[in-house]
């Protein structure tokens, strides 16, 4: 991957994966992994209210809890992206996230 980082507060580095290719000039959908912290990151629209209501309605695994807690959001991309994450999830294990 290219080294696109961008550092937030001193703590968070980012490299860039993705954007959104039918964004335009306003926010969109984009993926970055941080390597330090051992994640992907991904910034997505947030879910209208039928889509979280029936996310917090259901428990989607077991043991857990129905609902979304406070600190946890639902955000949504589009499936155009998969090829994106699949990116994304392909470089993090490639770099020895897992």
């Amino acid at each position: 991957m290219a080294a696109t980082g961008l550092v937030l507060e001193g703590v968070v580095e980012l490299d860039f994966v993705g954007i959104d290719p039918e964004t335009g000039d306003k926010g969109s959908p984009t993926v970055w992994v941080d390597r330090p912290g051992r994640r992907i990151v991904i910034q997505g629209v947030k879910g209208e209210a039928a889509l979280l209501a029936e996310v917090a309605g259901r428990s989607w695994a077991p043991g857990h809890e129905p609902g979304i807690p406070g600190h946890e959001a639902v955000v949504h991309i589009p499936a155009r992206m998969i090829p994106i994450l699949r990116k994304a999830c392909d470089d993090a294990e490639r770099d020895g996230l897992l």
